[in-house]
């Protein structure tokens, strides 16, 4: 038992949830669309805090972040829910494990101080809050990261960015870098494909930016849904308006749960995604989920020297020193060593 945090009480014993942009009306016995937070008469009830579905050492490439600390390794965890059913959910026996059983919660019991002990133990610079939308068990993730940042380890979400803006205020003080998916541009995919909006989300990038969190954005480009040149370029232009310095990840679809019908996406596709975004002025584009040569590296760009080389998860810095081109010395973005 485990009173949640951001939600109002009103009228006949329910509860507004203000975690998300669905802020959930939310009956008493009943739950907001994550199926993970619950109005117990009146008193609104995290039931997954602490309850860890997985806990992995990862290597921070496979966030992705690309600008934060490469060639780290940073603890993964996550508990079951998500407050988005996106149709081609890699993840969706975690993220929708609620709806698809009942109702039912499973999880391993773990403290903050536990999983701050175990990204010490296995060498972690950073814990990251993923493989499901965090913002579902932020109670505990939050704990987890003020725990976290006592210790100098760092802390990370991998996020659809749907949080309200008084949980990014928040959260952006014990928050060091967060890849936000932005699915589409498109509010008509967003609700259809996700069951959520647009806005939200493109507030928030701006906002955590604002805010001092190094912020990263992926999109997965789904053929027929996301790829048309205009929506590619509307996207880059978007993330070029906030900064230049914004690290923008295209990478590749397979299909996958209740997204069975469309093709998985052709390297030219992505090499043309990162044509437009380069083209469009930012200064960090990369392929994903594709064997594309050098579609990973970071070069500088001012000098055009590589900084960083990428092969799989793995990272070889060469040119980047104190975050800094070695070459012709250009601040490079982003949270070095």
């Amino acid at each position: 038992m485990h009173e949640a945090l951001f939600y109002q009480r009103i009228e006949g014993n329910k509860v507004v949830c203000g975690l998300c942009h669905h802020r959930c009306r939310i009956a008493a016995g009943g739950r907001g669309r994550c199926g993970v937070r619950e109005n117990q008469d009146g008193r609104l009830i995290s039931l997954v805090y602490g309850r860890l579905v997985a806990e992995n050492v990862d290597p921070v490439e496979k966030k992705p972040l690309f600008h934060f600390l490469p060639g780290s390794r940073s603890y993964s965890i996550a508990t079951v829910g998500c407050n988005f059913q996106c149709l081609h959910c890699q993840n969706y026996e975690i993220s929708q494990y609620p709806g698809r059983h009942g109702g039912q919660i499973t999880g391993v019991g773990r403290s903050p101080a536990a999983v701050v002990e175990r990204a010490e133990q296995t060498g972690c610079a950073s814990i990251s809050y993923t493989y499901v939308e965090p913002t579902i068990f932020y109670e505990f993730a939050h704990d987890c990261a003020c725990l976290a940042k006592q210790r100098d380890i760092k802390n990370i979400f991998v996020s659809n960015g749907y949080m309200t803006a008084e949980v990014v205020r928040h959260l952006a003080p014990v928050l060091d870098g967060i890849n936000i998916d932005l699915k589409a541009f498109s509010a008509d995919f967003y609700q259809k494909v996700c069951k959520a909006r647009l806005e939200p989300v493109l507030e928030n990038i701006r906002l955590f930016h604002e805010l001092g969190v190094l912020v990263e954005v992926t999109t997965l480009v789904i053929p027929g849904h996301n790829d048309s040149e205009n929506e590619l370029r509307a996207i880059a232009r978007f993330l070029r308006g906030i900064s230049v310095n914004i690290p923008w990840h295209v990478t590749g679809f397979y299909p996958t749960y209740k997204m069975l019908d469309r093709p998985a996406t052709p390297t030219a596709t992505l090499v043309m995604a990162r044509e437009i975004g380069l083209n469009e002025g930012l200064r960090f584009v990369y392929t994903g989920n594709a064997a594309i040569a050098g579609g990973e590296d970071t070069r500088c760009p001012g000098c055009s020297a590589l900084l960083i080389h990428r092969s799989g998860f793995s990272s070889q810095q060469l040119a980047l020193q104190a975050g800094h081109c070695s070459t012709c010395q250009l601040p490079i973005a982003g949270v070095w060593r």
